[in-house]
């Protein structure tokens, strides 16, 4: 059999292929494959297959290594996904082999044959009754573990109930008291016909024009919180699921999984959906990937990393939030999954909806310039439900009693006692975001990053938020050897605290993700406020976002200035998006909602704009403003960020490039500057601007800086191109 010539990428940082021989049947485009690179076997995929060897720089024929085996354990990458990562790939100014190897779940990057494609599920032997008299009364998980294998579960099931569940199967297995078997792949029960809502006129008007779109069909879904985006969301999967589709729905955020999943299986409960999100375990993240790619999930929701997921019969896509910063990745191949699902969704020639009551202002752009369509909700969806009412309290002019406003812990008291729930949010984890000493004026600090530490109080560890270096509180202060060190100012964990003291009757429940982090955690904690059995609530900016909680009344917005006077142009945008969306929160169900936000700026331009809830007139004012001053989106960006053990390499190197590339046509790039945290994780970091107004210039010059800086040897430097960068 003569030999085939493959063209492999590989995950290594180099903008090329390589080329192997292999001696048996042809293999197609997208299958994995395990190589031999330098002294090491790597995994890669197969991105073109030839009968003659093309030829490589500086190799024959017989210097060319031989493939070691050719993989069969998950289907051929589809030549739609290899695409859209070639265009990633030259988009975003990054390895080829490293963009196919971010689109793969992790299991699929490893050199060798994943063991895990059966769906196994396990049951009790005999009965789940038998089992239960087998578990000790008092261990009580272990006695919802045995009442949970009355039915077979699959193992992500079992991992939800404990993680030391997986160590009571595997002993009841080896005891002949649990029985594995290979999971049905079919969905059982009685189709269901779950009551729709009634839609209103906006709805329907919206839902119309969305049936109605054939082929790649952009649309901006722009509605006020409560609006019932996702019930737009949910008719209009419902008619691509009716005609044989398949769906992906984007998310910003992986704590909103479990309620999403939790109503599209209530309205689709015979479609079989998936989750793909970085939360997951490997191996059920790959089986999740396997069933889109088979195309036996007909719904997909995930996060940004679902954007790459192959689905043959993809007829939909749906981002919902789609103005959210989290669809950005900020380290390793960054990109941005909603302009990348923009671009799948014009590749498969399917509508996407780009839903958000706060729009980005690159989508709002494209709506005004009438290349996407607008769809606009402006009246909330339940009867009788109005927007909130927003007041602010200046605390240039009232007295702070730990953190809050006489006015805002008297509104609090109201609302507790009128049966209400309310929401205090404060946009910082932790106990206090500064430990100092008020003697020397010392403040811990992070020795690995150019930030302060935070006080964890419940573990007592002092923690880094960037790079994640701790250590316990000192006893005294390091500089002068004062005892008395103070926390100052507020994290939620003080505000907890805080709360508690003034509100005994009615314990507060804190969400943020330092008490999150076990799985089924937020999702229990979500239930005890549906329930009512929570009522006083403690949050960060992931209780901002979908969350619909019918009895929330009144939101205390602590520290709202942030970003009135960042200097990253973006600030503004972003502060009255994030404002907007908890705000959002109060009087979703027909109860009356109130906001309170406590500002020592409670003169400054930007909150009139804010309490007019005229998101359409702040928008199209921001896009004059950086239309006249030439910032994006009426230029295109990229930054060249750099990092080294000191400084001053870090610059000098920037330095070198500047003058390589600097006289290039259309471009124009800036003087070498530190980063705004100029350390992080002991690496001094540096960075430099590049900007263009025509993106052809832009992309000319990162594709030769890539290829050409990618081929050179950078000792003690560290670098990398950010395309669009949302971080300056």
């Amino acid at each position: 059999m003569p030999d085939v010539y493959l063209q492999v990428a590989l995950d290594v940082p180099l903008q090329r292929t390589f080329d192997y021989r292999f001696e048996g049947e042809l293999p197609v485009p997208g299958l994995r494959v395990i190589v031999p690179f330098g002294r090491q076997l790597l995994c890669g995929v197969i991105v073109q297959v030839d009968t003659q060897f093309a030829g490589t720089a500086g190799l024959s024929v017989e210097q060319l290594k031989t493939v070691h085996e050719v993989l069969h354990d998950m289907p051929p990458l589809p030549n739609n996904v290899l695409a859209l990562c070639r265009f990633c790939s030259d988009y975003y100014a990054w390895p080829l082999g490293q963009v196919i190897a971010a689109a793969l779940p992790g299991a699929f990057r490893q050199p060798q044959a994943w063991q895990g494609g059966k769906e196994l599920a396990y049951y009790a032997a005999a009965d789940a009754a038998a089992l239960l008299q087998h578990v000790p009364a008092r261990a009580r998980r272990q006695q919802e573990l045995a009442a949970l294998l009355a039915a077979p579960r699959s193992l992500d099931e079992i991992r939800a109930i404990s993680p030391s569940a997986t160590g009571w199967l595997k002993a009841w297995l080896e005891e002949g008291r649990v029985v594995e078997v290979v999971a049905p792949t079919a969905l059982h029960g009685a189709p269901l016909t779950p009551a729709l809502p009634e839609l209103t006129e906006e709805q329907q008007t919206a839902l119309t024009q969305l049936e109605a779109a054939h082929g790649y069909a952009p649309f901006l879904l722009f509605g006020v919180t409560g609006s019932g985006k996702t019930e737009v969301y949910l008719r209009a999967i419902e008619q691509r699921l009716a005609a044989g589709g398949q769906v992906l729905v984007l998310i910003p955020e992986i704590n909103l999984t479990p309620q999403l999943e939790a109503r599209f299986k209530a309205r689709f409960p015979q479609e079989r959906m998936v989750s793909l999100h970085s939360g997951l375990a490997d191996g059920e993240r790959t089986r999740n990937w396997l069933l889109a790619a088979q195309g036996r999930a007909r719904i997909v929701l995930g996060t940004r990393l679902a954007v790459f997921a192959p689905m043959p019969n993809l007829a939909l896509i749906v981002v919902d939030e789609e103005h959210d910063l989290s669809y950005r990745q900020q380290e390793g191949f960054r990109y941005s999954a909603r302009d990348v699902a923009v671009y799948r969704a014009r590749q498969a020639n399917v509508p996407i909806i780009l839903g958000s009551a706060t729009p980005s202002m690159e989508s709002w752009r494209n709506m005004r310039e009438s290349r996407y369509r607008l769809l606009t909700l402006k009246q909330r969806a339940v009867t009788g439900a109005r927007a909130p009412q927003i007041q602010l309290l200046s605390t240039q002019q009232l007295r702070l009693f730990d953190g809050l406003t006489q006015n805002a812990i008297t509104a609090i008291r109201e609302t507790l006692g009128q049966g209400g729930q309310v929401l205090v949010f404060i946009n910082r984890r932790g106990y206090a975001p500064v430990l100092a000493c008020h003697e020397c004026g010392w403040i811990a600090s992070c020795k690995r990053c150019t930030s302060r530490l935070v006080l964890h109080r419940e573990d007592r560890r002092l923690r880094c938020h960037h790079c994640g270096w701790e250590s316990p509180p000192p006893m005294h202060c390091p500089d002068c050897g004062n005892a008395d060190l103070q926390p100052l100012g507020f994290g939620t964990q003080r505000l907890e605290e805080t709360l508690a003291d003034l509100f005994p009757d009615t314990p507060p429940l804190r969400i943020d993700r330092d008490n999150t982090r076990r799985k089924g955690s937020l999702d229990a904690m979500l239930q005890q406020i549906h329930k009512g059995e929570a009522r006083l609530l403690v949050g960060t900016q992931m209780m901002a976002k979908g969350h619909d909680f019918a009895n929330l009344q009144l939101v205390v917005v602590l520290n709202a200035d942030a970003g009135l006077f960042s200097l990253d142009f973006r600030a503004q945008e972003r502060l009255y998006a994030l404002l907007l969306q908890v705000a959002g929160r109060a009087g979703r169900a027909g109860q009356p909602g109130k906001v309170l936000l406590q500002t020592r700026y409670h003169d400054d331009p930007f909150y009139p704009m804010l309490i007019s809830g005229d998101y359409a007139a702040f928008a199209d004012r921001t896009l004059q403003e950086r239309k006249a001053n030439l910032l994006p989106p009426y230029s295109t960006w990229a930054m060249l960020r750099a990092e080294a053990k000191t400084l001053q390499r870090a610059t000098s190197f920037l330095r070198e490039v500047r003058e390589r590339w600097r006289e290039f046509p259309g471009l124009h790039m800036a003087q070498p500057v530190p980063a705004l945290m100029v350390r992080k994780a002991g690496w001094e970091r540096a960075q430099v601007l590049i900007s263009a107004q025509r993106r052809p210039a832009m992309q000319a010059v990162l594709r030769d800086m890539l290829e050409t800086l990618g081929a050179e040897k950078h000792p003690g430097v560290r670098w990398a191109l950010d395309v669009d960068p949302v971080d300056v």
